[in-house]
């Protein structure tokens, strides 16, 4: 399937049914997922903390991505690759292309990027490049520095009315979905039924567990259980490959 009649089926999915999206970073992770019928693969550059040992994602460089993404891509036939765009590769519309160019010559579908309005000119020159963009917007993992920690986003009145917008323009500037990351349910709700793009949803699930959005994605080592050193609270742990790595490393050194 070519990649335009992939991403009309990703906005076809809206409103009938649920998309899946995991972050992978190597080939072998990114060859299951796709097998398994993973809709979109994630090369996140959450791969700064599960992957390199970083604290947080702003320690990630284009070239990390790039090595990853590439790694991914080979594992990869039917679902759609996304690359992450990592923090100051993308600091104007000029730059943005470039670093975009790079993410799709090393294996890329589409790119990712975060913010909302401040970002609809650096869309645009993607999107006007021939290259498809995924938005980010809500709690921004790039901005946790000058933020001063990971916070829920859409408390307030005005940060709610400034997402909102946000979403809006990053739909108008080209973007075919929208990553809405930490966002209240009900703001997530209200901006999933008023864009004609799917949004894919990372805690902003309900407090009974209902889906806001009309996806989900989620880091990989979280649901596999192979980073047992912080887990979301918002995450499901699915399995526990790191207790099993643990088993069978006692194993091999006891059967030395």
């Amino acid at each position: 399937m070519s990649l335009k009649n992939k991403i009309t089926s990703i906005q076809e999915a809206k409103g009938n049914r649920p998309l899946a999206a995991l972050t992978a970073y190597d080939y072998a992770t990114a060859r299951i997922l796709d097998e398994v019928g993973i809709d979109l693969i994630l090369v996140g550059d959450s791969l700064g903390m599960v992957v390199l040992g970083f604290p947080d994602t702003t320690h990630v460089t284009l070239d990390m991505m790039l090595h990853h993404t590439a790694a991914v891509a080979r594992g990869v036939t039917n679902a759609i690759v996304i690359g992450d765009l990592p923090i100051h590769s993308y600091d104007s519309p000029e730059q943005a292309v470039k670093s975009s160019a790079q993410l799709v010559e090393a294996g890329a579908d589409v790119v990712k990027l975060e913010g909302g309005i401040n970002q609809v000119e650096k869309v645009r020159a993607i999107v006007a490049s021939g290259i498809p963009v995924m938005g980010h917007h809500g709690m921004l993992p790039q901005r946790v520095l000058e933020e001063g920690g990971y916070k829920k986003k859409g408390k307030t009145k005005a940060e709610s009315c400034a997402i909102l917008e946000g979403a809006h323009a990053l739909q108008n500037a080209g973007c075919f979905s929208i990553v809405l990351e930490s966002v209240v349910p009900e703001l997530a709700q209200k901006i999933t039924e008023q864009l004609d793009i799917p949004t894919i949803g990372i805690g902003c699930k309900a407090a009974d567990a209902k889906q806001t959005c009309d996806g989900e994605v989620a880091v990989i080592t979280d649901i596999t259980g192979s980073y047992p050193w912080f887990v979301p609270p918002f995450a499901n742990v699915n399995g526990d490959v790191a207790g099993e790595i643990d088993r069978a490393a006692r194993e091999y050194i006891a059967n030395i």
